[in-house]
């Protein structure tokens, strides 16, 4: 599980099977979820004795069939108590936002499957914009152009160390090239070429096009008096996709507001989350139904 599994992604033999049971922020393989929910139980020290109560944080956009799956993987697995909790005001409450204020607090959670956009204010969600795009896509977009433009296939780890090492939203001024390694497909054999980052950043347009027009999108509908808190305040930007380089310039290019990236990006729902259990009576009103 997590970076062990990670590091044999097309690396195992056929008898080992690596398995993502969540895409796009929904369950795909419901008993691979119900073992991964029991191992975490297990890391965390619970067991069929001591049952647990339980938080888990789900995209805004999940439909009722997929909010039941995670129940019910969560019950199967031995929780206690299972409460839904939208990743928007997660990712508030954990950059510590004042999300109770009567005040516009915008959170872009660009996560690995789905990318969502809310305004919060007064412990709700006032406009969202929700969409299944995140930093597997942007994986798959880099794998899908060295593949076109070079004939070379490249796996899922070999896009991800190119996006960290030159991928990025917005040119910046110490930008160098990138050899990557894969497997020539006319020759069968391997071959190393040179990407540069405005390559990559013409490779995964298509999905930062989806996401700044996500952003706008959300403002749209966001009412005129919340939105004079953002110009004040700005936007917050969080979510491991988040970390993309110059992600948060190109949204405030786009927006005409001030884009800041959250101090712990990749952490934050989770933190979020602990905070509502450790507050769980006061902050219980926030949960999903």
């Amino acid at each position: 599980m997590g970076q062990e599994a990670w590091q044999m992604i097309g690396r195992t033999p056929g008898y080992i099977v690596a398995v993502r049971p969540l895409r796009g922020g929904a369950i795909t393989d419901f008993d691979i979820t119900q073992r991964m929910i029991r191992l975490l139980f297990q890391r965390a020290g619970v067991n069929r004795m001591s049952r647990a109560r339980v938080l888990i944080c789900v995209p805004s956009a999940i439909t009722h069939v997929e909010k039941r799956a995670v129940l019910e993987a969560a019950r199967r697995a031995g929780s206690a108590q299972t409460h839904l909790l939208e990743q928007p005001m997660a990712a508030a409450i954990g950059a510590g936002l004042p999300i109770h204020e009567p005040m516009g607090n915008m959170v872009i959670d660009v996560g690995g499957g789905t990318t969502e956009i809310a305004v919060i204010s007064l412990g709700g969600i006032v406009a969202l914009e929700a969409l299944r795009v995140g930093s597997f896509d942007l994986d798959a977009a880099i794998q899908a152009y060295v593949r076109r433009e070079y004939g070379i296939a490249i796996g899922e780890r070999t896009a991800e160390e190119i996006k960290l090492a030159i991928g990025s939203a917005y040119a910046i001024d110490d930008e160098f090239k990138a050899e990557v390694r894969g497997r020539d497909l006319m020759s069968g054999l391997p071959k190393t070429i040179m990407l540069v980052p405005e390559e990559v950043r013409g490779a995964i347009e298509e999905q930062l096009r989806a996401i700044c027009d996500a952003v706008i999108s959300c403002l749209a509908r966001t009412p005129p008096e919340l939105a004079q808190d953002l110009i004040m305040n700005g936007v917050h930007l969080v979510g491991g996709g988040g970390m993309l380089r110059g992600l948060d310039r190109r949204i405030s290019e786009e927006t005409d507001l001030p884009v800041h990236l959250v101090d712990a990006p990749l952490e934050c729902v989770v933190l979020g989350a602990g905070r509502c259990l450790e507050s769980f009576d006061s902050l219980r009103d926030l949960f999903m139904e």
